[in-house]
Parts: C-alpha cells; structure tokens; sequence
C-alpha cells in the first residue's frame, strides 16, 4: 500500500481500518472507522480535503478525488462505492450506494438513503434526492426507493464488506 504525506498533510486511518496492499492514500485523507480501501483504488487528497465516515468501502479501483480550491470531498457513513467508481469533489451523505463505474462530478450532493445506479454519470452541480436511484448519462431520477426497495440492502452491504476486510485481517 502506498501511505504518502503530501504537502505537509499525511492521511489519518484508524487501526480497525482495511487498506489493501496496491491501494493508495495520499495527502489530506481522514477516514472514519470499519473503512476499507480495496485493490487499486486511490484516494487523492493533494488538492483539497478528503473526509470519509465510518464503515465506508471504496472498491476495487476506484478513485476518489477534489478540486483545487473549490471543492473538498466529504463521503457519510455506511457508504459503498462500487468497483472502478469516481467521486470527485462532491458530498455522499449517509447509507448511500455509489454503483459500479459510476462518476459522480464536481459539486454534487448525494442525499442520504439513495443510489447512483452502475455506469451513471451524475453531472456537476447534481443534487440527488434521498430515498431515490439515479441512472444514466447524464443521470437522472429513474425511481423512488420506499423501504421496502432496499430495507437495509444498503447497511447490508457496507456490513459484508467490514465482514469481507476481516478475512484479510486474518493472515
């Protein structure tokens, strides 16, 4: 893994926290407890602030990134962000689910208890309504979520995932 001060800013990572052996943190990175930091993902915060909440997972590949000057990026709790995702410069609040693939632009706000459906776009200045999914490209509001629709898919995934970390924990 590649652990790197940059700027003077070196990532803060609690002890009960997963980070995979080729995934990078650089910079000014915070995460929050139970995280975990799959495969070839990197989390860039040269530019600007990085916050990440408790029991977040950042899969394979993914890439999260800031903005310059402008934008910092701030990610809840019980968060997913799928395989090859992109979150740059934007809010995630909590119980969400970023799919696979998707990108999620400058300036953004991802409310609580919604999904950005796989391969998405959502374009800068996109605020996605909680209790919602969001699709395509540029993406858009495709479906209200009722409880039902996820009851505790989302918690159950990020759960799986503190489940998952620990067989690394193991060796």
């Amino acid at each position: 893994m590649i652990i790197k001060e940059v700027r003077g800013k070196y990532p803060q990572i609690p002890e009960d926290c997963f980070i995979a052996d080729n995934a990078t943190i650089v910079g000014d990175v915070i995460l929050g407890e139970k995280c975990s930091v799959w495969f070839n993902a990197v989390i860039r915060g040269d530019v600007n602030a990085i916050t990440i909440g408790n029991k977040v997972n950042i899969q394979d590949g993914a890439v999260i990134h800031c903005t310059y000057q402008k934008h910092p990026t701030v990610i809840g709790n019980n968060v997913s962000i799928g395989h090859n995702a992109i979150v740059h410069g934007c809010e995630v609040k909590d119980n969400v689910l970023i799919g696979m693939g998707a990108i999620v632009m400058d300036n953004c706000i991802i409310e609580s208890n919604s999904i950005v459906a796989a391969g998405s776009v959502v374009t800068q200045n996109t605020t996605v309504e909680s209790g919602t999914i969001y699709a395509g490209i540029p993406a858009k509001k495709v479906k209200d979520l009722n409880k039902s629709d996820f009851a505790g898919e989302i918690e159950r995934i990020s759960n799986n995932y503190v489940m998952y970390s620990g067989w690394f924990k193991e060796d």
